[in-house]
């Protein structure tokens, strides 16, 4: 059965829709059976993947509002992993929502029929947490926190950490954070070492090894709708996501051998 990840934290800007495109197209490319689920209403996931958000006869929204299985919705990219596309009918979904019962679950009872499809299912988050953020979190396994190396990101984090001790315990008791990713990394700032260095020392092994650089090849993929593996894998941004991909993999590996 395949493993849920969230790719969320309630800072924007930090990376999360970069993470979770590139993560997709490096673990399809590993190569493993992937999803990724635009969950996010600006749709950039959706855009980064070559999907246009605009032409959708399905996507997350009438997934959420029970219009259509999850399955009729996938569209495979051309990067070999398979997208559940969304766009800005996810706001109209989440008021539509907002009276419904059991409306925190709706996003893992579609995909239950689906999961064991996949090796992985990544899901890009909206920065807040929103009835969308919490459909995901109550459906993921863990969650990935993409975050940049500076002050004010400690703060976002430990509240993001307080919320999901609080979800564990209302709705989803198997949620664990997958591990915490430095984003935008850039090795000459003396806080982003400094922050980096107070992260690992707070958190251990749940920071992953892999670190996101500044990277312009990364900035620019998107508006060709691929993902850096697509765009261009031998750069720097390229490296570091496959190394992402292979570390997320042995930890999973290493887990199994474990239980």
């Amino acid at each position: 059965m395949g493993r849920i990840i969230a790719i969320a934290n309630q800072k924007g800007g930090v990376g999360k829709t970069t993470t979770a495109v590139n993560l997709a197209a490096a673990l399809a490319a590993s190569p493993r059976k992937v999803l990724l689920i635009d969950l996010d209403p600006q749709g950039n996931a959706t855009m980064a993947s070559g999907v246009d958000k605009r032409d959708l006869e399905n996507s997350t929204c009438e997934v959420l509002l029970r219009e259509c299985d999850a399955a009729a919705a996938i569209v495979t990219t051309a990067e070999g992993y398979d997208l559940l596309p969304g766009n800005i009918d996810l706001t109209a979904a989440e008021i539509q929502l907002m009276d419904q019962t059991e409306r925190e679950q709706r996003l893992k009872a579609a995909l239950l029929p689906i999961r064991e499809n996949y090796h992985y299912i990544l899901i890009d988050c909206p920065p807040s947490l929103s009835l969308l953020t919490l459909n995901a979190l109550a459906a993921a396994d863990g969650v990935i926190v993409p975050m940049q190396c500076e002050y004010f990101a400690l703060e976002g984090l430990s509240a993001l950490v307080n919320t999901i001790d609080a979800l564990k315990q209302r709705l989803n008791p198997a949620l664990q954070i997958e591990g915490i990713v430095r984003t935008m990394y850039d090795v000459r700032n003396n806080l982003a070492n400094a922050v980096s260095g107070e992260l690992t020392t707070h958190f251990g092994d749940k920071v992953f090894r892999s670190i996101i650089p500044r990277n312009v090849r990364l900035a620019e993929a998107p508006s060709h709708g691929q993902s850096i593996v697509g765009y261009d894998k031998a750069s720097r941004g390229g490296i570091a996501y496959m190394g992402l991909a292979g570390e997320i993999v042995r930890r999973e590996k290493k887990h199994k051998e474990t239980a």
